[in-house]
């Protein structure tokens, strides 16, 4: 039997101990920190396992779901892909006609061979939002990605690649507070910083006050020494006079597969068209000194292709 004396006085040092190991594992972490990170990837790569077994039945039902839902419109798609068929076999010929074409004129211009690079594909296993870190792990396998590649869903920049494991990788989103990309605005020609703030529009900052952003413009990433150019970011959008921000292409709130590539060359541009984000309903478009934008830049919202060339 333990003493009231003796319990009394452990129940005391419960919490200076508790402090005590967790300071020792916070000055451990930045003493250490690469052998900190190779530990939490490694619980990470073992728990990512049983991520895939939990998720595979929501993924299976989804799956159901769309299937079911595709029924009741087999007819209409069928006319629907015959017609796209008779076209695609119009664009089919004009495409070997101009490959054609091509071939020879780079034979005469005596064309080096384009360098081509692979990409890996992830799902996502976990979804670590928080209110102090917005990231993803992805499950990739096999893999040579190196940490700051970027990372990609069909429609524009997810984020960029902050640590790897020998199967699984983790991705900070445009969106974390810690995130830096630095873009280039394609109408008013300018380059700015992407700097998010733990919220979905990620603001622009240290851009050209000469060189404006323009409400509606196009984002895409400014390439430089390591990082990929031409990648589609998103539209420009104030939230306030003199505070532009990001409204991103990616579907940052439904994250399922991922792609990631390695920096120095420019993407090509998905298989889908690509979509329109709905601005934040939050103050009227205008800048100081402007009147409202109403419909002007309606235009700059219609489908647009992902990536630009070069």
């Amino acid at each position: 039997m333990v003493s009231i004396h003796t319990r009394q006085l452990l129940s005391g040092l419960v919490l200076p101990v508790m402090v005590f190991l967790a300071v020792g594992t916070v000055l451990a972490g930045q003493i250490w920190s690469g052998r900190a990170i190779q530990i939490r990837m490694a619980a990470a790569q073992k728990a990512g396992a049983i991520y895939q077994v939990l998720l595979f039945p929501q993924r299976q039902f989804h799956e159901w779901q769309i299937t079911l839902q595709g029924v009741g419109d087999l007819l209409a798609a069928n006319a629907q892909l015959r017609q796209e068929n008779q076209k695609l076999a119009y664009w089919h010929g004009e495409a070997q006609t101009l490959r054609q074409e091509n071939a020879r004129l780079k034979a005469v211009l005596h064309w080096g061979a384009e360098d081509t690079r692979d990409y890996v594909s992830g799902w996502v296993v976990r979804d670590e939002s928080g209110p102090y870190l917005r990231a993803v792990l992805l499950q990739v396998g096999e893999h040579r990605v190196q940490q700051g590649s970027l990372a990609v869903d069909s429609f524009g920049l997810v984020g960029r690649v902050s640590e790897v494991g020998p199967h699984v990788v983790r991705v900070l989103l445009i969106e974390d507070a810690a995130s830096r990309i630095p873009v280039t605005l394609q109408s008013s020609g300018g380059d700015a910083m992407m700097i998010g703030d733990n919220t979905p529009y990620p603001r622009l900052m240290y851009y050209n006050q000469s060189l404006m952003p323009e409400e509606g413009e196009h984002i895409v990433t400014r390439g430089q020494t390591g990082l990929t150019g031409g990648v589609a970011v998103g539209r420009v959008h104030y939230l306030a006079p003199g505070q532009p921000v990001v409204i991103p292409d990616a579907a940052l709130g439904k994250l399922e597969l991922v792609r990631i590539f390695d920096g120095g060359f420019i993407l090509e541009a998905p298989p889908s068209a690509g979509r329109v984000r709905e601005k934040p309903p939050l103050l009227p478009d205008h800048r100081d000194g402007e009147a409202p934008s109403n419909w002007q830049n309606l235009r700059r919202f219609l489908p647009f292709s992902s990536l630009r060339n070069g």
